[in-house]
């Protein structure tokens, strides 16, 4: 685990911020699906099968319902076990809706990080060393000292994406820079320290590269690392569970690792609005259906609306040539959809000029975002239903035709019984 730096204790940031009032983080039990998979497993009702070669991920993988196609190769060391990764040794990552694992080649230790409906991201290690029993470690300090921060998760315990600068060890240049990615991310400097298969024509990303010390940047030729259908001139991937780093997995885990942050971020601000408004009020009758006051009204307001811009992908970098996938991900993950009644589902791809053919993310199905306060759902679905009746104008929904509008109130009516009564038809 890293050190605590010099500057400032995790632990008094943590009980300033987040470990009083309703959150509590480091002290509430969580309950995402990692929780409830060491549940199953501490008290005996599944026992984990070994496999010879991979361990126990694969087990793991399936009790967790993730697809191995959702692999993900990171070599910049930008992981807690950063010494064990070099470019010819990646991390690779696996994913579903709601949980992250990591697995770092010839490391017994397996790294989670789970999206709790309460708590947000949530982490979590697993020693699977020879002769040593199965016992999920939940990590809050240590992982929070780079799984909190204002610029890279929101400000929230959450998820990074990250594009770097990696030199030949898979060392991060610190003086170009590291970027936290998202839906807004151009397509020219996404990716930089993962490798990257799938193609995309013309247009370049940063991945499978690595950047000599003294490079310049600006002239350096990205295209040595476009359109890779495989990975075996670069890395021996017979360790690993696929031969692939799927560039449209990457690019589904580029943007759910930012919606979940800011439906946490949505879920911190609005229980704190709503609690310092009931406490100012503490002792005071007041009528029923007053509602919250405006402070606290805007107070909300401001909590969702940035959640509400991400889940509609504002600003989203446009594509320039198609982009298509290897490993098979792109299918599983369209298989996976929540679908209308004339078959239409919100995990539908698009790939040509846009990740989502319908875009409206698929994160609205989560349990995190139902779980989110009350008042804040009701604002969300509202600002929603504006959005798709026309009657939001903003220059930012632009980019939502009329054919998407109507697609997406339609999917909502019939696969979200809330928003069909919140939003009316």
């Amino acid at each position: 685990m890293p050190l605590i730096p010099a500057g400032g204790s995790p632990l008094a940031q943590l009980d300033a911020r987040y470990d009083h009032g309703s959150i509590a983080y480091s002290k509430t039990a969580p309950s995402d699906p990692v929780a409830q998979l060491a549940q199953r497993i501490d008290s005996g009702e599944i026992q984990l099968q070994k496999d010879d070669k991979r361990g126990f991920l694969p087990a793991i993988l399936r009790e967790l319902k993730i697809s191995p196609s959702s692999q993900s190769l990171v070599f910049s060391k930008t992981s807690f076990q950063f010494t064990q990764i070099v470019p010819a040794r990646p991390r690779a990552l696996y994913f579903n809706d709601d949980v992250y694992v990591g697995s770092v080649q010839g490391s017994p230790l397996l790294e989670f990080a789970a999206v709790d409906p309460k708590l947000g991201g949530v982490f979590y290690t697993l020693d699977t060393s020879e002769g040593t029993k199965l016992k999920f470690e939940r990590e809050v300090y240590a992982c929070l000292l780079c799984h909190d921060s204002s610029v890279s998760t929101n400000g929230v315990p959450g998820f990074m994406t990250l594009s770097v600068t990696p030199d030949p060890e898979g060392n991060a240049s610190r003086t170009a820079g590291t970027a936290p990615m998202s839906d807004q991310t151009p397509f020219n400097e996404r990716w930089g320290g993962w490798y990257v298969t799938g193609t995309h024509g013309s247009q370049f990303h940063r991945g499978n590269a690595v950047v000599s010390l003294g490079a310049y940047l600006p002239r350096f030729d990205w295209s040595k690392g476009a359109n890779l259908r495989t990975l075996s001139d670069r890395i021996d991937t017979t360790p690993y569970l696929t031969p692939y780093s799927d560039i449209v997995a990457l690019m589904t885990l580029t943007h759910q690792s930012n919606i979940h942050n800011l439906i946490t971020r949505a879920n911190y601000d609005t229980q704190q609005a709503i609690a310092q408004e009931e406490s100012a009020y503490a002792g005071i009758a007041r009528r029923a259906g007053d509602g919250y006051s405006a402070l606290t009204n805007e107070r909300i307001r401001a909590a969702v609306e940035p959640l509400v811009r991400g889940m509609f992908f504002v600003n989203e970098a446009p594509m320039t040539e198609p982009v298509r996938g290897v490993s098979g991900f792109a299918a599983e993950f369209e298989k996976g959809g929540i679908r209308d009644r004339k078959g239409r589902s919100l995990k539908d791809l698009d790939l040509n000029r846009r990740f989502l053919r319908y875009p409206l993310s698929y994160i609205i199905y989560t349990e995190a975002f139902d779980a989110l306060p009350d008042a804040a759902r009701k604002y969300f679905y509202q600002r929603t239903r504006a959005i798709l009746s026309g009657a939001e104008t903003a220059k930012s929904f632009a980019h939502l035709s009329p054919d998407d509008r109507t697609a997406i109130h339609e999917i909502l009516m019939d696969t979200k019984p809330e928003y069909r009564q919140l939003a009316g038809s």
